[in-house]
């Protein structure tokens, strides 16, 4: 029998990544550090998040499930929680569920949007919800946009922090205004809180405000257990009983009732009770790590205040020359800095996302400075 001839499929790139821009070649096993995040997701820790004890669910229903869901619910100060396999899901599915109850279809929210850059208008082709994308994709999201908007609005979507600006975040003043603004005009507000867990302690320190206090201006929340916290997958949604027992519907609708969900929700509730505290001194680390880049030629902190354990840095110089200097630094320090460009703002300005986590922790804020302007050209390697 002739062979089949399978053809190569090129690797996927990032979601939302420019075409054409591709990786650095630097592999994760090749290195013992790792400069952003948590380091590489590996087998063996993952597991250990899922407790030999952990009681079980059906279809989604008791054991780990339900007491995840009570827990985030309290900490939320929400009168109901659901778990969803995914954010993609549980924030389509939200938005359906808040607009049918208003008097619009359509929904507002910043260019830079999940619903809008990688879920392939999920909202539109599923749900038939028409978007509106406020303000300009390089700016947060204001009240003087928000202020420009003048058609109807079933919902609003706020995301705390901004991961495409860098972590932003509003001020308590500017967020009230904002979800004010929504509930003069009929609006139900959605808090897009796949990172909010970085976004606490800005909160904390400026406001005093804790997370149930950021919960308590929005109708529904979504938080991710895996982006910053580290578990394996899921999500949750939290919002009055009557939201989530319809949003339970459309989990169901959307293929989302898996059989037994425990082993992600096992993993979430380890997670969220060990890592959220760590937030706050990740953020004070990335406010040290800031100041230290700030001094060095061809190196932009975004934003110019860092707000979260999150930033944005761009450099000056072409994909390949950054990508020669990462794979010498891997090469010969044995150190993981940058997969890739988060984008490629021009042939010779890249922008990399900087997520402090329990890796970087590993660096002093002045070692990163200094693998920073390797990276840039200004320090010798």
């Amino acid at each position: 029998m002739d062979k089949v001839r399978v053809p190569k499929v090129a690797s996927a790139s990032r979601p939302g990544q420019p075409p054409g821009l591709s990786g650095f070649g630097v592999k994760a096993e090749s290195c013992s550090r790792f400069l952003v995040g948590d380091g590489p997701r590996k087998l063996e820790e993952l597991l250990t998040t899922v407790p030999s004890d952990t009681v079980m669910d059906y279809y989604g229903a008791g054991g780990v499930v339900s007491e995840l869901e009570a827990e985030v619910a309290s900490l939320l100060g929400k009168p109901s929680a659901l778990f969803l396999p995914t954010g993609t899901m549980a924030q389509q599915a939200t938005l359906r569920v808040l607009t049918d109850r208003h008097s619009s279809n359509s929904i507002a929210f910043h260019p830079c949007c999940h619903l809008e850059t990688h879920e392939e208008r999920g909202y539109q082709r599923l749900h038939g919800l028409f978007g509106i994308p406020v303000g300009s994709r390089h700016e947060p999201l204001s009240l003087a946009n928000l202020r420009n908007v003048a058609e109807p609005v079933g919902a609003l979507v706020i995301e705390l922090p901004q991961r495409d600006l860098g972590g932003t975040l509003p001020t308590w003043k500017e967020l009230n205004a904002q979800v004010n603004w929504a509930r003069d005009r009929g609006a139900a507000v959605h808090l897009d809180g796949a990172r909010l867990w970085e976004a606490a302690p800005y909160y904390a320190t400026t406001q005093q405000k804790s997370l149930a206090d950021v919960a308590t201006l929005f109708d529904s929340v979504y938080v991710s257990f895996y982006k910053g916290l580290g578990a394996i997958a899921g999500c949750c949604v939290a919002g009055e009983t009557d939201v989530i027992e319809e949003l339970s519907v459309w989990r169901t609708r959307h293929g989302g009732r898996v059989f037994m969900m425990w082993p992600y929700a096992a993993s979430a509730l380890t997670v969220l009770r060990e890592r959220p505290a760590l937030m706050a001194t990740y953020y004070r680390r990335a406010q040290a790590i800031a100041r230290e880049l700030r001094g060095i030629d061809g190196v932009e902190v975004l934003p110019e205040r860092v707000q979260s354990p999150i930033m944005h840095l761009r450099l000056s110089g072409s994909v390949k020359e950054i990508g020669q200097r990462a794979r010498e630094i891997a090469k010969r320090q044995k150190i993981m800095t940058f997969a890739r460009p988060y984008s490629s703002e021009g042939p010779n300005l890249q922008r990399f996302e900087f997520q402090v986590g329990r890796a970087t922790m590993a660096f002093t804020p002045r070692e990163v400075a200094h693998l920073v302007a390797q990276l840039a050209g200004t320090s010798p390697l």
